[in-house]
């Protein structure tokens, strides 16, 4: 057992930091904290934090879920990690960076790092895992999965993967995280996981501007499919394990984002597809769609590697380069005759 975790009546007890309070930052944290971890959760909005506090709500991110009396929230980002032995980054991609250079400095040396988040960060083209490693100079584990908060928040049956290098802190956290609703599987394909994770959200907004255009049910089958065949392509490009993408992290995750209208990614093809623009669908919400900024990232991700993604490419011509999204989709089915494998 890692030393900065100790045992009470056979269950495992920790000070958790979740950084990041948007609706699944407040899920995960209200899940640890109803298993009786000592938890504080770190949120960027003033308001946010006291509502937090006072109400036991989060009515800006996770509306009509009562949260745990427990879980504690706070604006300083060195009070959320500064004793903790577990810290999970749940921030957007874009902005991990920022925050995690300002809390480097006070994380304990015996902490665990887990991400939560997924994206590619555009500048670096990084990973979160290793934007983390980065700045905190150790191996960070990954937490993916096809995983709606709302639902693990209303405590459906769910099922996740938490990879890590090292299999003893993998069954450490397993048992922090598992619940009797939300069951936790390990891996040990870190960039597998992390891909997987990060990349299905790009194909989920090329499937969300097919069911825009009303192009049907074969037309998103055959979006899923070959996004899953780009997914593994660039995978096995960077050094992932191509079976990994047939998990829960890969085909399950990437399933659940393109087909389910509480995927913010899918939900912004939907309105692309629609022909609203992009501009506009963005500042209709405050949640986050990770696959907007993913798709840059993995568009020259392709392009560094030299793996062949023309749905990435297309909707990187949608969102960058204002293509018209049925201009994108005959672009698509257009192309050469080839073989599937």
């Amino acid at each position: 057992m890692h030393p900065v975790f100790w045992i009470s009546t056979g269950k495992f007890m920790s000070n958790i930091s979740v950084i990041g309070a948007g609706s699944w930052g407040t899920t995960l944290a209200n899940l640890l904290a109803e298993k009786k971890h000592k938890v504080i959760l770190w949120a960027f909005e003033e308001r946010l934090v006291d509502e937090i506090n006072s109400s036991h709500l989060n009515s800006i991110y996770l509306p009509g879920v009562p949260l745990s009396a427990g879980l504690v929230a706070t604006q300083s980002i060195k009070d959320a990690v500064n004793n903790a032995s577990c810290i999970v980054n749940v921030i957007p991609t874009q902005f991990t960076r920022t925050i995690f250079k300002t809390a480097a400095d006070h994380i304990s040396r015996d902490a665990f790092l887990v991400s939560a988040s997924k994206g590619i960060e555009q500048e670096s083209l990084k990973t979160v895992s290793q934007i983390l490693g980065e700045l905190t100079g150790r191996d960070a584990a990954v937490l993916s999965g096809p995983s709606f908060a709302k639902e693990v928040a209303n405590k459906l049956p769910t099922a996740v993967t938490l990879a890590t290098k090292s299999p003893d802190i993998g069954h450490d956290l397993q048992e922090i995280f598992n619940t009797n609703y939300f069951r936790v599987y390990t891996h040990n394909d870190v960039l597998g996981v992390e891909l997987g994770g990060a990349l299905k959200n790009v194909i989920a907004i090329a499937s969300g501007i097919s069911d825009g255009l009303g192009l049907g049910h074969n037309a998103r089958a055959a979006l899923i499919t070959r996004g899953l065949a780009e997914i593994k392509r660039l995978g096995r490009a960077m050094g992932a394990d191509p079976m990994t993408f047939s998990g829960l992290s890969g085909l399950g995750d990437l399933v659940l984002t393109c087909t389910g209208a509480l995927s913010r990614n899918y939900s912004v093809g939907v309105n692309l597809g629609k022909g609203i623009k992009l501009n506009e669908i963005l500042s209709s919400t405050k949640s986050i769609a990770e696959g907007v900024a993913t798709s840059l990232s993995a568009y020259e991700l392709s392009r560094r590697h030299g793996a062949e993604m023309p749905i990435v490419e297309q909707v990187h011509e949608v969102l960058y380069k204002g293509k018209d999204p049925a201009g994108a989709v005959k672009m698509l089915m257009n192309r050469a005759l080839k073989s599937e494998f």
